[in-house]
């Protein structure tokens, strides 16, 4: 029987790596899973390089991670924000890199990675600092750059409703990022709001097929990590 559900964080975290690659859902503060992020600094992890939209904010998920020392590399679009103090203190110490990706092709490179797709071309960043080095070619006269498809070892996902196989649905804005996400990377975790039972969920509402899926914890807000 395929039960894809875990009893806590620590469970569901079991196993990510020192050094590992991970995408992270979630558009500022919308559809971050939180208490996975922070699980992350039971298990003592360092030297990570996290995918996401942003920085983080006040002190809580990506913020939290970043204050501890345990990122390396940051790969996001919008690394200042409101509440983004942590990052910039960090960052301007020169205790943490930077690749800065325009937030569309940030999410093609992902979701390439997912579709299988090794690398694709795009005009947005053509002629900027973002296009140095990146090999570039015109199609009908307009120039475009190579991206190359944007793969992690884990992704961290939140999710409004899942059931035992797996298989996830996300409410308004909080399916963002968190879809691809969920397809690019070799261990998907999920935090989910609710759970259904297997068959309650209407096929046409499933955005994230369990495939994709490795782990699902159930964890609604307020509830404690473990």
């Amino acid at each position: 029987m395929i039960d894809k559900f875990v009893t806590s964080v620590a469970e569901a975290l079991e196993g990510v790596p020192d050094a590992a690659t991970l995408l992270l859902g979630g558009f500022g503060a919308v559809g971050q899973a939180n208490h996975l992020i922070e699980g992350l600094l039971e298990t003592g992890v360092a030297n990570l390089t996290i995918v996401a939209n942003n920085a983080g904010y006040g002190e809580v998920g990506l913020a939290r991670l970043l204050k501890e020392g345990r990122v390396r590399k940051l790969i996001c679009s919008y690394p200042r924000i409101a509440g983004s103090t942590i990052f910039e203190e960090l960052y301007g110490a020169g205790k943490l890199e930077l690749e800065l990706v325009p937030q569309g092709t940030l999410a093609e490179r992902m979701r390439a990675a997912g579709a299988g797709i090794p690398a694709f071309y795009t005009p947005t960043a053509a002629g900027t600092q973002l296009a140095a080095d990146k090999e570039t070619r015109a199609f009908d006269g307009v120039p475009h750059v190579m991206e190359h498809a944007l793969s992690g070892d884990v992704a961290l996902v939140e999710a409004w409703c899942a059931d035992r196989w797996g298989n996830l649905t996300y409410r308004r804005a909080g399916r963002n990022f968190n879809p691809v996400c969920a397809t690019a990377a070799r261990l998907t975790i999920a935090q989910t709001q609710t759970v259904a039972e297997l068959g309650e969920m209407d096929p046409e509402t499933i955005v994230t097929p369990g495939i994709f899926v490795d782990r699902v914890v159930h964890l609604p807000y307020g509830d404690p990590q473990d």
